[in-house]
């Protein structure tokens, strides 16, 4: 990394030189976000992965920067635009934007109206003019009147000086910086209906009049409006007060008050109008677009984590259970490992008859596989399947209902043909909802993570920002989790520091050819397997049983020799220092510092060592719905009911009741306090309580409340409180501002008067249980 990328890095991230340095290096020398915060510890000064991320991405933006303004001094350089001064206003420009304004008066351009004045050699009566010397520009243009160039008068002259002197203004650095910032600070986003629109009902009706900064806009109001332009049901405007853009521009470019600075107004008027106004528009709306995207990004990830890390039942035998009515329930029968040994069809909906049979048929394959737990999604049929299946009285096997969003998409996979190449996709998606159950991880990562049914507007954000920064999350919780090598699938390992697709397949054809790996050395036989990969990835592939002690822990095989010389100091074997914490004690860890080795990986070893390959997730713990609440028509105001958590957005969080319908707990409804990040409240996959505030039955929305009844009791109506209060004499009227006064959202506490509930639907359920965005 250059040096001068690492001081101006360390200096907006708040880190030391050194650590940038160390993790640029680290970067530059093929590792891994998660191998760098977890085994370069002594280099980075431990940082973690959101730190190393950060740095490494801000790398990259600096890298695009430089890489634009080489192009730019070329193009320069090329065309004869290149003096001294302005080369240094290209080097030290710290931003595209002010690159690009640099650039812009040399970039090659479409024909434009200026370009037509200049040839019919009007640019010196354009200086002339933007000079403000106090001459007469009628005198001045009548010398440039030319039929034959197509200046047939003084007021055409004019005109195009003005064109001229217009471009000149938009083409000014400094007045494009200034004019940015104001769009930014004082800029306003405006939606309005489209034309030929209704103006009546819809899910963008509270944005057919609406207006506010869109410096404060929240992310979600951001992209509903976007959305709703591009689906031409509004029209979307940002722009500041003319008057105070206008001042700016006066303020750069009038310098007199004769008839010649008269027609330098003009310019600047048009040029802001036509122009620059337009371009820092768009500029403005990309810049908002980003920021929109960055945040919705972020509660996607933050979603997807929670998700992905929730608590493992473990290896069990499971029966997984796909619900239907009219079509009957999938159900699959796994071993331990996840291995599919029988599928079947029952059909416990259909009637009595088919109902007894259904229930010997779940008897006889409990008893005939020693089944442990079942799993049922929690789809179409799901609560009736749980309630058939609570109803048959098997000891000793926990039952259990698993979100099974996603699952569809999977069946119908690549992935899932290869696994199982001649079954039905409901056979597939039973396999998955069981496997689920197991080992959420493992499970999840086969399925795209825009399908699972926990993200924000994911439709309408940057793909590539959402890939990347999905990417990064899997990969956090597959090397925190770390990875069994002779069970993970090839879509797990892909995931994998150092590994990727085609090293992920090469792992599982060499264990499927040669049998279970039974060290973390043997790796090193895999096809194309090389000392860097075996380098990033070998701390993160377990191998429980191993030949090596420490081949199921998170120690790395280059820090053993340490681990060794511990037990050898000890008079012991590794195995013995493992297993006796007594022993462990008695450890000196200052001892085996060196000037490879520092206390942050020596810790890391002694935690590892405590307990070696522990699993961060928490303890698998049995959910279950209310007893009797199965339909949206079951609930009642009022009624207080367990939930779960099944996605978190900008303005609350949607809980899974058991009824096939999310609700919403808005905002406002989290918690007794103000709230301004509900992520900081709830989390996907939490249990909660939550009681119902409202059901609408029409449009299928359930409105829930996790407040205490502490805060309900200090809740008094609108009607008492209209009762209570004294009239109070008449306010003098407001005086009238010019500034526009942002339109605020009503804060009703229901998702039905919530503008962004409707453009949101993950609580909505399709056939499978998926959300829906």
């Amino acid at each position: 990394m250059e040096n001068v990328h690492v001081e101006k890095i360390a200096d907006e991230l708040g880190f030391r030189t050194e650590q940038v340095a160390a993790v640029g290096n680290l970067l530059a020398e093929g590792g891994t976000v998660p191998f760098i915060s977890r085994y370069r510890k002594e280099a980075t000064g431990s940082l973690d992965e959101v730190a190393v991320a950060a740095i490494r991405d801000r790398q990259s933006q600096l890298e695009q920067l430089g890489a634009r303004r080489d192009a730019i001094l070329d193009s320069l350089d090329k065309h004869g635009h290149l003096t001294d001064e302005r080369k240094a206003e290209v080097l030290a420009a710290e931003t595209l934007s002010a690159l690009e304004d640099l650039y812009l008066p040399f970039r090659p351009k479409r024909r434009t109206k200026a370009t037509v004045a200049r040839e019919k050699g009007l640019e010196p009566l354009a200086q002339l003019i933007f000079d403000q010397a106090g001459n007469n520009p009628d005198a001045l243009a009548e010398m440039y009147i030319d039929p034959e160039k197509g200046v047939e008068s003084t007021p055409d002259a004019l005109a195009g000086a003005r064109d001229i002197i217009a471009e000149w203004v938009n083409e000014d650095a400094d007045a494009r910086a200034r004019m940015r910032g104001l769009f930014f600070e004082k800029g306003v986003i405006k939606s309005t209906i489209a034309t030929g629109r209704e103006a009546s009902g819809g899910k963008y009706k509270d944005y057919f009049a609406w207006q506010e900064p869109v410096s404060s806009a929240p992310s979600h109001r951001i992209l509903a409006m976007l959305r709703g332009e591009k689906e031409d049901v509004l029209n979307v405007a940002v722009a500041p007060p003319e008057e105070d853009a206008l001042a700016l521009l006066t303020g750069r470019f009038i310098k007199g008050e004769g008839a010649d600075t008269q027609q330098v107004g003009l310019a600047v008027q048009d040029s802001y109008r036509r122009l620059l106004s337009r371009s820092m528009e768009t500029e403005t709306r990309l810049a908002a677009k980003e920021r929109a995207d960055e945040a919705a990004i972020k509660v996607f990830a933050d979603n997807l984590r929670q998700l992905l890390l929730a608590p493992p039942l473990g290896a069990a035998r499971v029966m997984g259970i796909d619900p239907g009515f009219r079509t009957g329930c999938k159900v699959v029968c796994l071993d331990r490992q996840g291995k599919l040994l029988h599928h079947d069809t029952i059909f416990p909906h259909t009637s009595e008859k088919m109902s007894i049979a259904a229930q010997e048929k779940v008897r006889a394959l409990c008893r005939r596989y020693d089944v442990e737990a079942i799993a049922i999604g929690n789809g179409t049929a799901g609560r009736e399947t749980e309630s058939f299946v609570k109803g048959l009285g098997i000891d000793k096997v926990r039952m259990l209902l698993v979100n099974e969003s996603g699952a569809s998409v999977y069946s119908a996979s690549e992935v899932a043909r290869n696994e199982f190449p001649d079954l039905d996709l409901t056979v597939r998606g039973a396999a998955s909802i069981g496997r689920r159950l197991m080992d959420p991880l493992a499970e999840l990562v086969k399925i795209d993570p825009k399908s699972i049914g926990v993200g924000q507007y994911q439709h309408d954000v940057d793909p590539q920002m959402l890939k990347k920064s999905l990417d990064d999350m899997v990969s956090s919780c597959v090397n925190a989790v770390g990875v069994d090598v002779n069970l993970a699938s090839a879509q797990l390992l892909m995931y994998v520091s150092g590994l990727g697709p085609q090293l992920a397949k090469n792992i599982v054809a060499f264990r499927d050819e040669n049998g279970p790996f039974a060290s973390r050395q043997q790796l090193k036989k895999v096809p194309r397997l090389g000392p860097k990969a075996y380098e990033q990835s070998a701390g993160f592939l377990r191998i429980p049983g191993g030949r090596h002690p420490l081949d199921a822990s998170a120690v790395h095989p280059e820090s053993y020799h340490i681990a060794e010389a511990m037990a050898g100091d000890l008079k012991c074997s590794l195995q013995a220092l493992i297993a006796d914490n007594t022993l462990r004690r008695r450890v000196v860890v200052d001892k085996y510092v060196s000037d490879a080795v520092g206390l942050p990986t020596l810790n890391d070893i002694m935690a590892e060592l405590d307990k070696p390959g522990r699993d961060p997730r928490q303890d698998f713990e049995v959910f279950e719905f209310a007893e009797g609440v199965n339909k949206i028509s079951d609930l009642t105001a009022g009624m207080k009911l367990p939930g779960i958590v099944t996605n978190v957005t900008a303005f609350g969080a949607f809980v899974d009741v058991g009824v096939h319908q999310d609700g919403l707990v808005h905002i406002s409804q989290l918690a007794n306090r103000f709230i301004k990040d509900p992520s900081k409240v709830v989390k996907v996959q939490q249990k909660v309580k939550v009681t119902v505030l409202d059901v609408d039955l029409k449009r299928d929305r359930i409105s829930l409340s996790m407040k205490g009844p502490a805060e309900k009791s200090r809740t008094v109506s609108k009607a008492k409180q209209s009762q209570n209060k004294k009239p109070s004499a008449p306010r003098p009227p407001k005086r009238a501002s010019k500034k526009p006064t942002p339109k605020k959202v009503k804060s009703e506490n229901t998702p039905f008067n919530n503008p962004f509930a409707d453009l949101f639907e993950s609580g909505s359920k399709d056939s499978r249980g998926q959300g829906s965005e």
